[in-house]
Formats: C-alpha cells, structure tokens, sequence
C-alpha cells in the first residue's frame, strides 16, 4: 500500500486531544489513564479508523485504543473522531513494540486486514505469528481473546494453524463473514472488498490463563 502523505499531519497530531505521543509512558497504567476499569480493546494497525471510531461510539462501556505506525495514516483519523469521545485514544506504535507499551491489562486484540506478508521468508512479520503471540501474552488481562478480519485466504489459514499451535480455542469461523452475518461495524478495506464481491474470512479465538 502506498501512503499519500498529508502536508499538516504534524499540526494535526499536535493539536489532537485523541492522539497519545508518549504511549510508553502509561504501561500497566491504561485503567489510570481512562480513569475507570471497564475492558480495554485494542486495534493493532487501525488505518484511517472506522472501525475503531465506531466501536467506540457504539460501546460507551468499553475503553479502545487504536494503534497505527504511520503518522499520514493516524493524521487522516484523527478529525473523524467527534468531540466529547472520552473511550478512544490513537497511539503511534510499532506492533513490535505492544509489549513495551501494555502490560496484563487488555482484554481484547482485533486484527483487521494486516498487512499479509506472502513471502514465506517473511512469515514471522505477520501478527498472527508465534513472535506477535508471545508478545500478546504479557499484554492480556486474563483471558485472552483475539479478532481477525482478511481478505486474504493464505494468511487466514496461517493463522488458524498459528493460533491452534500456540493453544488458542477456534471460538467463530467464516469463510465469508457478510454472509453468515448481518449488522457488522466494518473497516474501509472491508467496505472496498465486499463491493467487489470478495468474501471475508473472520476467526474469534481465545485462550484461558
């Protein structure tokens, strides 16, 4: 994917109440922080945040947080968020990184249409793999429960043989999400892909402590 840059990003990053530039500041203190202990979730890699905004818009009771690396693609989120959402904060953040930044205090990772990696020399880039799983595991609360949306079929059946290695329990499984289920909050990829008929493959996994 190639990213258009945006000329103000830097204003509108600044300018933000919603954009957090320190996150490492508030590891183990993300309940502190939203001053409550409802459930944190987190979108890792959240683009230009539809998913995430709407989530939070619909969910008052939950607390969300949606990570992006690039500083183009949170700028373009960021003025969609409307005034007065007190559940939702955009970090900047290297998933590599999730481990630096969350420590035993999110109950739930949604992994929407990350990036596939295809080359097998770049399978342990993907954040299904047993790298990223092993860095979730001192992110989770207790239980911990994993989400994932792709249109790519190759990377969806990694991720199956990945979660069910590591100990993961296949709680839902579609091999066309928009088929087997109605009233979805959906991402733009996902928008883009359905018009064009392209199904969506969806796993809801989770593992006991």
């Amino acid at each position: 994917m190639r990213l258009r840059n945006v000329k103000n990003k830097e204003e509108i990053l600044n300018n933000s109440k919603y954009f957090i530039d320190n996150p490492y500041e508030y590891k183990g203190k993300w309940q502190s922080f939203f001053k409550n202990d409802k459930p944190i979730y987190i979108e890792i890699g959240m683009g230009k945040g539809k998913f995430i905004i709407e989530n939070a818009l619909k969910y008052k009771d939950i607390n969300f947080i949606g990570i992006e690396k690039y500083d183009s693609v949170i700028a373009r989120c960021l003025p969609k968020i409307p005034e007065g959402l007190d559940n939702l904060v955009i970090v900047r953040l290297d998933a590599l990184n999730i481990d630096k930044v969350f420590l035993k205090e999110i109950d739930r990772i949604y992994l929407n249409f990350s990036d596939p990696w295809p080359k097998v020399r770049h399978s342990m880039r993907r954040l299904t793999s047993k790298v990223f799983l092993e860095k979730y595991e001192g992110v989770f609360k207790k239980k911990k429960e994993i989400i994932m949306r792709t249109d790519n079929r190759d990377l969806y059946i990694f991720s199956l043989l990945s979660f069910s290695e590591y100990g993961y329990i296949l709680k839902e499984i579609s091999f066309d999400l928009h088929k087997d289920k109605d009233d979805l909050i959906t991402t733009e990829y996902e928008d883009k892909f359905t018009k064009l008929g392209m199904p969506i493959y969806y796993v809801v996994v989770q593992l006991d402590s």
